[in-house]
């Protein structure tokens, strides 16, 4: 399951994601907001501790740069979110990060460049090996 969510910063673009996953069949619940002003940390909390009730679950968070609700999401034990500004960053975070949650800005980013990162977020698997051992050394600092 996909959950994404935004503050009022990140409201156009989550409409261009949501067509996205619409498109494409993905079944997905919408966190909020609906445009209006709210708190991105309030935003990001909901949707990561969905996100951590299966570990097949992915998050997408969106505010006005992205770093707000990045830096939010990660103060959240087992939260992996990784902002993304390009494709390479994007497919990389799923490969060697495991990272379950995208965050973009939607004041900085176009909707077909936050299209394409998301199709290869939510394409790309974890390559696991040497990567494995770093992610559990991310998780051993959150103790």
């Amino acid at each position: 399951m996909i959950y994404i969510g935004c503050d009022h910063g990140g409201y156009v673009l989550k409409s261009a994601l949501r067509a996205y996953l619409d498109d494409n069949g993905f079944e997905y619940t919408d966190m909020g907001c609906d445009g209006e002003p709210v708190d991105y940390p309030d935003i990001a909390e909901a949707v990561c501790r969905k996100v951590l009730e299966s570990e097949d679950n992915k998050g997408i968070l969106l505010c006005g740069t992205g770093i707000g609700i990045s830096m939010a999401a990660n103060k959240i034990k087992g939260i992996r979110a990784a902002l993304c500004a390009d494709w390479y960053s994007a497919k990389y975070t799923r490969l060697h990060n495991d990272a379950n949650v995208i965050c973009m800005g939607g004041r900085t980013i176009g909707a077909g460049s936050a299209v394409e990162m998301l199709d290869v977020f939510l394409h790309t698997d974890f390559e696991g090996g040497k990567h494995a051992v770093r992610i559990n050394k991310i998780k051993k600092l959150e103790d």
